[in-house]
């Protein structure tokens, strides 16, 4: 785990943050400059930078699952709601360890940026 990123810290719990969900694997966390009514970030304790740093389909379903699960619990999930991994800088990764933006409670655009 790098003990200077972020999120390895919010996962760790010694980054303030609030979470909105939890399994020993993975944190959910209120994005702080949402871009939606409902943004919360999944956030997996393993560091991982890129989703094209794995080929591992069991981590990357884990997120996705919790993702849903997420939507469940913040009630976005019957209206529907987006999901989106950034990839690096020009992407809009800020943080480089990878994590899903469950983004929900209004309309959304096409195309996203």
């Amino acid at each position: 785990m790098n003990t200077d990123c972020l999120f390895c810290r919010i996962a760790r719990g010694e980054a303030k943050a609030d979470v909105v969900y939890r399994t020993p694997t993975l944190v959910a966390i209120r994005d702080i400059n949402p871009q939606a009514p409902t943004h919360v970030l999944v956030i997996p304790t393993e560091h991982v930078e890129t989703l094209g740093d794995t080929a591992d389909a069991e981590f990357l379903g884990s997120l996705l699952v919790a993702a849903s699960e997420v939507a469940r619990r913040e009630r976005i999930d019957l209206r529907g709601y987006r999901v989106v991994i950034n990839n690096k800088a020009e992407s809009g990764q800020t943080v480089p360890h990878i994590h899903l933006h469950v983004l929900g409670g209004r309309a959304m655009k096409w195309p996203p940026g």
